[in-house]
């Protein structure tokens, strides 16, 4: 279970470097028997391209919200804006993504 966390202001908390370079991340919470299980803002930098990546699948469900700037997925050649939001099951093909101005997005994740 994630981590217990009454309101907070998240600004007050450090950015630290991402699993992937070019990213930050402020964990807001987090399930320590259980690392991928978490909800976080990541910040990517101006310009991050993850093609080099490929598509992206992973264990757990993910939703996101793009909370500012650009994404663009390279594989459904469609741009999303502040306000567009995912919800990926298990497995579910995604990405890879380039980053015009930079990006904030809130991400959760959990398991099924």
């Amino acid at each position: 279970m994630k981590s217990e966390r009454e309101f907070f202001s998240p600004e007050a908390m450090p950015w630290s470097a991402g699993p992937q370079p070019g990213t930050a991340e402020r964990i807001l919470s987090r399930d320590e028997a259980d690392p991928e299980v978490l909800t976080r803002l990541v910040r990517w930098e101006p310009g991050l391209d993850t093609s080099s990546s490929g598509v992206i699948r992973h264990e757990w469900v993910e939703e996101v919200c793009l909370l500012e700037g650009d994404l663009y997925d390279l594989t459904l050649d469609r741009t999303f804006h502040p306000g567009d939001f995912a919800s990926r099951p298990p497995g579910m093909p995604h990405g890879p993504y380039w980053t015009a101005a930079g990006c904030l997005m809130l991400e959760i994740r959990y398991r099924p």
